[in-house]
């Protein structure tokens, strides 16, 4: 699904040039979960932004389902990332204006999906998550755990082939934290291919596999067998 080649990500000011990824090769197969770890400021997340698109590497190539992206303009990556990549962020990212079932209405509106289908499609993704009672409350209504769980609603409303999810249970305390593992774990097993960045050991092993970041580089992979 997803393969880098020789990424490059520099970043540049008038004085300083800091390259936060050097020369990293990753592949991720249609139906992976892959943790990476690393201290802060290792490139996890600078990785993670291109991988969905968010940004364009300096150098090297990036593939997704086979299609070479890394010099794609900004019109070509967000129709790229509609309906293929759904995003999990540890802030959860809601917007507190919309009621719970509005914000995960949201990528449906974006594709333009008639309103009956989106209504369905949002009510049985509530239903899934467990989250539907609270459907028309505001997030700062919520709980940090039911706030997650409804960002996570979202990332997952439109089917999406690949979830990237940075931290996301770094702003929870374990209980919460281990309910929204267990939520991924189970998006996994249908299907859904799944890259997390993560400082947690404990998360770091619901995955399929367990890739160490250190200075740019990747340094190492754990593979894990999947029983």
């Amino acid at each position: 699904m997803l393969k880098t080649v020789d990424l490059v990500k520099i970043f540049r000011t008038d004085e300083v040039e800091t390259t936060a990824l050097n020369k990293v090769n990753l592949e991720v197969e249609n139906g992976d979960f892959v943790s990476i770890m690393g201290p802060s400021g290792c490139g996890k997340s600078t990785l993670l932004n291109i991988l969905g698109l968010l940004d364009n590497p300096t150098s090297g190539e990036l593939y997704f389902e086979g299609a070479e992206l890394a010099k794609y303009n900004e019109r070509k990556r967000t129709n790229l990332r509609k309906g293929n990549i759904g995003f999990v962020f540890q802030s959860f990212n809601l917007i507190d204006e919309l009621t719970v079932f509005e914000n995960v209405e949201l990528p449906l509106l974006y594709m333009k999906v008639p309103s009956k289908e989106r209504r369905k499609k949002v009510e049985e993704v509530l239903e899934r998550m467990k989250i539907a009672h609270r459907k028309k409350h505001f997030p700062q209504q919520l709980s940090g755990g039911q706030q997650q769980r409804v960002a996570i609603c979202r990332s997952v409303v439109a089917n999406p082939k690949l979830i990237l999810a940075d931290e996301p249970t770094g702003n929870l305390d374990s209980a919460n934290g281990e309910e929204v593992m267990n939520l991924l774990t189970e998006l996994n097993k249908d299907g859904t291919t799944i890259v997390m960045v993560t400082h947690s050991p404990s998360d770091a092993e619901y995955a399929h596999r367990i890739v160490q970041l250190f200075d740019g580089h990747i340094v190492s992979e754990n593979i894990k067998k999947i029983m």
